[in-house]
């Protein structure tokens, strides 16, 4: 007997492993899951479909919902800033593609704003089984099992992960600040520099090294107009002075 109910407690707890994997959330550094769905575009395999480019994958609770509404509007806005960062945005729900497709039809006749209309031109993908969702684990059983919450993965261009966001579904996201954390991952990713709280493009950054030694600062004393410290930990680069090279820059 005693066997039995030790063989029952380990078959219940390999369950709910098993359960618990459903729900994993792709991690910062990890390979985007790639899937194939239908779309307001044709079907499309995604991550591979958008190549070498850059790509953001919005979720959100359901199509011809006002915050959504407003949110794919704000997106549609900002597609010409998106483009010249070379990033592709696709956005998903639970809704099927019929429903999505009367729903962007209903947003392009919308002046939101006092902006005028604007043409949605990124994918809005159908999970009506919630297969993908749970693969980006977008549904949160706490507060649905069938309509995903506001999750954002930003994608780079190898196809990894780069950075992972939820909101509750209350809460319209800030738009601007996607461009902002692409605008700042391309950044980093192209030398070695980190960005401070609430850093926008064209601020000055940190360096997280000693960007010079006394030789080289004895060879080029631009150079410490170039960095500045505060404090005795952060050293930061000015951005607008930055004329000179030094050899501690990724390649």
């Amino acid at each position: 007997m005693k066997r039995l109910m030790f063989i029952l407690v380990v078959i219940v707890l390999a369950m709910g492993v098993a359960v618990a994997g459903d729900y994993k959330i792709p991690l910062i550094g990890s390979k985007a899951p790639k899937f194939s769905a239908n779309t307001t575009n044709g079907k499309i395999t995604f991550p591979n479909d958008f190549g070498d480019n850059w790509k953001i994958l919005f979720s959100h609770p359901a199509d011809f919902t006002p915050v959504c509404s407003s949110e794919l509007l704000e997106l549609a806005h900002l597609q010409k800033e998106f483009k010249k960062l070379g990033v592709k945005v696709a956005v998903i729900s639970t809704d099927n593609v019929e429903l999505h497709t009367m729903w962007k039809a209903h947003l392009e006749d919308l002046d939101y704003k006092q902006r005028g209309t604007i043409d949605i031109e990124f994918p809005l993908i159908e999970d009506p089984d919630g297969i993908t969702s749970r693969l980006y684990g977008m549904l949160h059983d706490p507060t649905s099992t069938n309509r995903d919450i506001r999750g954002v993965f930003i994608i780079d261009d190898k196809n990894i992960v780069r950075s992972v966001n939820f909101y509750p579904v209350e809460v319209g996201r800030n738009m601007n600040e996607y461009v902002r954390i692409v605008e700042a991952l391309q950044l980093t990713k192209s030398k070695f520099v980190y960005t401070p709280a609430n850093w926008q493009n064209g601020d000055d950054v940190i360096v997280p090294y000693h960007p010079y030694t006394t030789a080289e600062l004895e060879a080029n004393p631009e150079l410490s107009d170039r960095y500045y410290m505060v404090g005795d930990r952060m050293w930061f680069e000015n951005v607008k002075g930055a004329t000179v090279k030094v050899e501690s820059e990724k390649d």
